[in-house]
């Protein structure tokens, strides 16, 4: 048995109750068999991989808040702190009823390898809660909020730990959640991103992930001597990254003719209506059923069904296993040339196999979504700094720093004679800017 597979072995059998976690971790360890094998005493001697998959620690804490009835509800909230050899610890926060600990740790986990990615000196972490911002009042969400802070403030700060948005983590959230920081520490930092313009937030921080998602796919494509111009984006979501994805699409001249939300889908064979969609999710917090009454041509249909339609290229930007075997069938049937994750491990590791068994273009979130945690350092950066960029200037860098990421992916599967796997391309780039780090700092 390799190094590889025993550590493997004991990650399954001790975290037997978190299948999200081990399934990152087992595809990350897949791809790094041929790395590791070249330096397999030394890892082994200085335990690299138990540490790698160990997070430094896990904070779980009781969030008890006060709801418009006057009734106290209680909630769970976690912080996993997984690595910071690289720079301060740096992941979103998300608050959805499916948060637990194996997401929080596979989020975690997959964040240290894509902030590595983005060469900015920020480490992986994650956090969130099982609260669900969806039906409360402002007024119970800031109740929730505020507890929230009150208890993950001990352990966080602009050197420290930079916690971001997330699923159900928007604007309002991070404004509350400032504000409590603020207040508690008396300390006015740059201790979370993704906050507003008037104090402190980026321009294109909102714009980020889906911009960066096609700023790669346009890179990608030029490397294969194709480009964007004229392809048909099916995208699932409609939250920030996919509304930002499909707007970079459709300025880069292609067509996007799905969206998606947790009740149904909409195909519009003329192309998506961007300002529709944005009336009704960012301003109306509506569902997309909506869309057909301002688009009578187009379709909507319950449940799921965006990976059935012909596309050129597929952008899941939802959630996490989202694309299974069957939808990657179907793509592939359709004739799809690029897939790339916008959401967090949104496609299984079986379908991702079939894709790039079958020649599809395949590229992993923690590769194609880094946009929004690069642009997160980039307002760390304007923080310390006390400046603020333009956008023009922020866009400018996201733009090279997400070309140099689909760089370094596609030189790091070539030299380990995996040319066109872009997974196991994130996964070694990522991995050695990191364990130089951590052989460098000793056994800590």
């Amino acid at each position: 048995m390799t190094y590889t597979e025993s550590v493997l072995s004991s990650i399954e059998k001790k975290y037997a109750d978190q299948p999200e976690f081990l399934q990152a971790v087992r595809e990350v360890f897949e791809s790094l068999e041929k790395v590791i094998s070249k330096n397999e005493e030394v890892y082994k001697r200085e335990a690299i991989l138990e540490r790698l998959v160990e997070p430094d620690r896990q904070i779980i804490f009781r969030v008890p808040w006060v709801d418009d009835q006057g009734q106290v509800r209680i909630n769970t909230g976690y912080r996993v702190q997984f690595n910071n050899s690289i720079g301060p610890y740096k992941g979103g926060l998300r608050l959805h009823p499916s948060v637990n600990l194996s997401i929080m740790k596979f989020l975690g986990f997959e964040q240290v390898f894509k902030n590595s990615l983005t060469s900015l000196p920020i480490g992986g972490a994650k956090g969130g809660s099982d609260f669900d911002p969806k039906g409360k009042s402002d007024r119970e969400v800031m109740a929730f909020c505020q507890s929230f802070m009150t208890e993950l403030c001990k352990y966080i700060g602009a050197d420290t730990d930079v916690p971001a948005g997330d699923i159900g983590t928007g604007a309002r959230e991070i404004g509350y959640l400032f504000g409590q920081y603020k207040r508690i520490r008396g300390l006015y930092e740059g201790v979370l991103t993704g906050k507003g313009l008037s104090y402190g937030g980026s321009l294109v921080r909102t714009q980020a992930t889906g911009y960066g998602l096609l700023y790669l796919v346009e890179e990608l494509l030029k490397c294969h001597q194709d480009n964007i111009q004229g392809k048909v984006v099916a995208i699932s979501g409609a939250g920030n990254v996919a509304i930002y994805a499909a707007e970079k699409a459709q300025q880069l001249g292609a067509k996007v003719v799905t969206m998606s939300d947790s009740t149904g889908w909409i195909y519009d064979e003329d192309g998506v209506d961007l300002a529709v969609v944005k009336e009704i999710k960012e301003v109306r917090r509506a569902r997309l059923t909506e869309y057909k009454k301002a688009r009578p041509n187009a379709q909507y249909h319950e449940g799921k069904g965006v990976w059935t339609v012909k596309c050129d290229i597929a952008l899941p930007c939802a959630t996490q296993n989202e694309l299974l075997i069957d939808d990657a069938k179907a793509l592939v049937a359709n004739g799809v040339k690029v897939v790339a994750e916008g959401a967090n491990m949104p496609t299984s590791i079986e379908a991702t196999k079939y894709l790039q068994n079958s020649g599809v273009l395949f590229v992993p979130g923690k590769a194609a979504n880094a946009g929004g945690v690069a642009t997160s350092a980039l307002e760390m950066s304007q923080n310390s700094e006390r400046l603020s960029w333009s956008f023009e200037e922020v866009d400018a860098k996201l733009k090279s720093i997400m070309v140099n990421i689909y760089h370094n992916i596609e030189d790091a599967a070539k030299r380990y004679d995996c040319e066109g796997n872009y997974v196991a391309g994130a996964n070694i780039a990522g991995f050695e800017k990191v364990v130089d780090a951590m052989m460098a700092h000793g056994a800590c």
